[in-house]
């Protein structure tokens, strides 16, 4: 009988305790895609970064790669529709100092470029700023 009791008490949950509607799925491949060819002339694409927010709640999305002295380097921001959708990307040399956002005077801007002074590990991390969907994509390029 508690079995019978324990088995209604699953499905009755079941039926009506969770809701119809889905979280949307985030597809960041999609807008990576789409960033590469967006770079501006002259910059050779090097990687593209997934921007994911909705895995976990996360309010940031870090990466990291070593950047070399004497080249610059730009990082965009692709997400739906033309704006970047509240995702700000900001580059953080290796002592953790921001040296780069693309937010400013509260303006969001679609890519950032960075001419490196010194050789080393740097972070790419993404925020969300009133995002709507906290999905996106990133391209980064290099020129020296």
């Amino acid at each position: 009988m508690k079995k019978l009791v324990y088995l209604l008490g699953i499905v009755f949950f079941m039926s009506f305790g969770i809701s119809n509607e889905l979280p949307a799925q985030c597809n960041p491949s999609a807008h990576t895609d789409a960033c590469i060819p967006k770079l501006s002339s002259g910059f050779n694409f090097l990687k593209s970064y997934k921007i994911d927010g909705q895995m976990g709640g996360k309010n940031k999305v870090e990466y990291s790669y070593v950047f070399t002295k004497g080249t610059q380097y730009m990082i965009n921001i692709c997400a739906t529709g033309d704006n970047t959708d509240g995702i700000v990307v900001s580059l953080f040399d290796s002592s953790r100092k921001r040296v780069a956002t693309s937010k400013i005077d509260d303006q969001f801007i679609s890519a950032i470029a960075y001419p490196c002074n010194t050789t080393g590990i740097y972070y790419i991390q993404y925020t969300f700023d009133n995002s709507a969907k906290f999905c996106g994509g990133s391209a980064l390029g290099f020129k020296r």
